[in-house]
């Protein structure tokens, strides 16, 4: 074998070349080398990577070795030099780098596929309270009654919720909602002559929600970019039942009662607005308004006069919005904190104060019928946690 006007040999010899010979050999293989390295740069350039899967990892500008562990679509923005190593589908609870930056970084584009969590459900505390109606009297011959006497007082209840974000995008999401607050009122003595009664109020609030979400942008509980300000847009089924109750007993001589039953039902749509006013602290807004049936019903019971059990039921459209402040605090990617209140307007519904009689015993025609027209804001305090999983 000949290299340019050298020789080799290689039969029974010691292996050797002139060092001219060197020289040469070495100048062609770095010839070599560099041609390769030029054409796999060009390679690189040329080529688009369509994926990054679970456990791939690539070098950043610095040359330091960094996991990818979710799916990206589209082209990397810079040149990278993929290593294909075995691994699993990425896991919020064990990867630390999905953790810190929900699935973004500088060294790839924009993630198709979020590290994040897609389960969420929270549960809170809820005090409050309700605005009645002008109210009314009972004048004599034999009883004199005030329904303004027994107020609306300030029980404790609970607000529930569960729900999923679905697909790649994680930008749909279903949620159930419950929330409740139980035995609203009080009571108050009614004195006519020697006579004196007891007047109590009792109301029971339900709310029941299915609700779908959608996010156009990120989900803001996890502060991953400089976007400070983030919309969501809701659409879903709502129920609401407002049940107002007022009893009027004098002991060993008369009772009365009558019970309103309000329950509207239909679909509401509205949003979620949530500002990022500090590091890890978010003001939320979410309003929502309904339009609703109202199945609308009332229930007079005396123990004494002409009549003793009278019900009567109408069904009219009525009307509904709420809107939900509160201060969040998202502690880490998985639990947040929450303390807010709550303002729900409701209108066109029957209540108690407007069912009541003029005069007590009532007669049979002051007992039939039920009168709708009216409204009632019920408010108040709410404070809970969040999380995801």
């Amino acid at each position: 074998m000949l290299l340019g006007n050298y020789k080799l040999y290689n039969r029974n010899r010691i292996h050797g070349t002139s060092l001219g010979g060197v020289i040469q050999a070495l100048s062609v293989s770095m010839r070599t080398a560099c041609r390769v390295v030029i054409a796999l740069a060009v390679m690189s350039l040329v080529c688009k990577s369509e994926y990054l899967k679970a456990g791939e990892y690539v070098l950043d500008d610095s040359g330091q070795l960094i996991e990818m562990p979710l799916l990206v679509s589209g082209e990397l923005p810079i040149p990278t030099l993929l290593v294909d190593i075995d691994g699993e589908s990425c896991d919020f609870y064990e990867d630390d780098w999905c953790q810190r930056y929900g699935g973004d970084s500088s060294c790839i584009g924009l993630p198709r596929k979020q590290c994040w969590p897609r389960w969420f459900a929270s549960a809170s505390g809820l005090v409050m309270t309700r605005s009645l109606p002008n109210g009314a009297n009972s004048t004599p011959p034999e009883f004199t009654v005030s329904t303004r006497s027994a107020s609306a007082s300030w029980p404790g209840g609970v607000d529930l919720r569960l729900g999923r974000w679905f697909g790649d995008h994680q930008e749909h999401a279903i949620e159930f909602i419950y929330w409740g607050v139980y035995n609203m009122g009080s009571s108050a003595q009614q004195q006519t002559g020697p006579t004196t009664g007891v007047l109590s109020r009792s109301d029971t609030i339900n709310n029941i929600e299915i609700n779908w979400l959608y996010a156009p942008q990120d989900r803001p509980e996890f502060h991953q970019d400089n976007q400070r300000i983030h919309w969501m847009w809701l659409a879903g089924f709502r129920f609401f039942q407002l049940e107002d109750q007022l009893t009027f007993d004098v002991p060993s001589n008369f009772e009365f009662q009558t019970a309103t039953n309000n329950n509207l039902f239909g679909g509401q749509f509205g949003g979620r607005f949530d500002w990022e006013i500090a590091p890890r602290m978010r003001f939320v807004i979410v309003p929502k308004f309904l339009l609703a049936g109202n199945a609308s019903s009332n229930k007079t019971t005396q123990s004494r006069g002409p009549s003793e059990n009278i019900r009567s039921a109408v069904d009219v459209f009525s009307w509904l919005g709420s809107v939900d402040t509160s201060i969040a605090w998202d502690v880490t990617e998985r639990w947040s904190l929450w303390l807010g209140y709550r303002v729900v307007g409701v209108g066109n519904i029957a209540q108690a104060d407007g069912q009541w009689p003029s005069t007590l015993p009532a007669s049979a025609a002051s007992l039939g019928g039920i009168a709708t027209g009216s409204e009632s804001i019920i408010h108040g305090a709410f404070a809970g946690f969040e999380s995801r999983y």
